[in-house]
């Protein structure tokens, strides 16, 4: 899967010279969060809304309200905009995407293609591909547990999942508590929670959970 795929578009983008006070209003009637600064087509910044908040006045200031609206107005997107823009490629791989996001602690990049911004990638958009990936809107058996962290462990749950049955809606795999166990959580429909124990019972190391959800 690659980000192309799943980005946010059309782009909403906002100008350099834009009042921040705009900007805001038109953040909060999109539900967005952030948007790439454009100037003659070119990316030039990139604003979130904490910067428009952090720009704004406090809420005990001295000042009349005429006056702050007068100083808001003299505020643009490029006096609190980023300038250094991480991006992305849209057929970068969506969690390349991800990890850049989690370790820059950024919660969105602007796409490119051709040197021209073509989307959003954002927070958003990959909490809904989690939600795909653990199969989360669809009613099924959901299995927690650990295994061996050894070659050919998930072909035999797979297999002893499938033989009995069983269907796989969603499967993911974590870190285990240490460094040769795993952790996997799938979602299964087509076979009941006390078979899936019984099938299992020799080969995980042990079961966290076992629900319908």
């Amino acid at each position: 899967m690659f980000v192309g795929e799943r980005m946010s578009r059309p782009v909403i983008s906002v100008s350099p010279d834009e009042p921040i006070n705009e900007v805001l209003a038109m953040f909060r009637e999109e539900h967005i969060r952030r948007a790439p600064v454009m100037k003659d087509d070119k990316l030039v910044g990139i604003v979130a809304e904490r910067d428009l908040l952090n720009a704004s006045p406090s809420s005990v200031t001295t000042l009349s309200v005429w006056e702050m609206n007068y100083l808001i107005s003299k505020v643009t997107v490029k006096n609190v905009m980023t300038k250094k823009v991480i991006t992305v490629d849209r057929d970068t791989p969506i969690e390349e995407a991800a990890r850049i996001m989690a370790d820059k602690k950024i919660g969105g990049l602007p796409v490119m293609s051709a040197d021209k911004v073509v989307g959003m990638i954002t927070e958003t958009d990959l909490f809904k591909i989690f939600l795909e990936l653990m199969g989360a809107r669809q009613k099924a058996t959901r299995v927690t547990v650990t295994i061996p962290a050894v070659p050919g462990e998930l072909a035999k749950i797979t297999g002893a999942i499938s033989h009995n049955g069983g269907d796989f809606i969603s499967f993911g795999m974590f870190s285990g508590p240490d460094a040769n166990s795993r952790v996997i959580t799938f979602k299964v429909q087509g076979i009941k929670k006390e078979k899936i124990k019984e099938v299992l019972g020799g080969i995980v190391l042990k079961f966290w959970d076992i629900r319908v959800c």
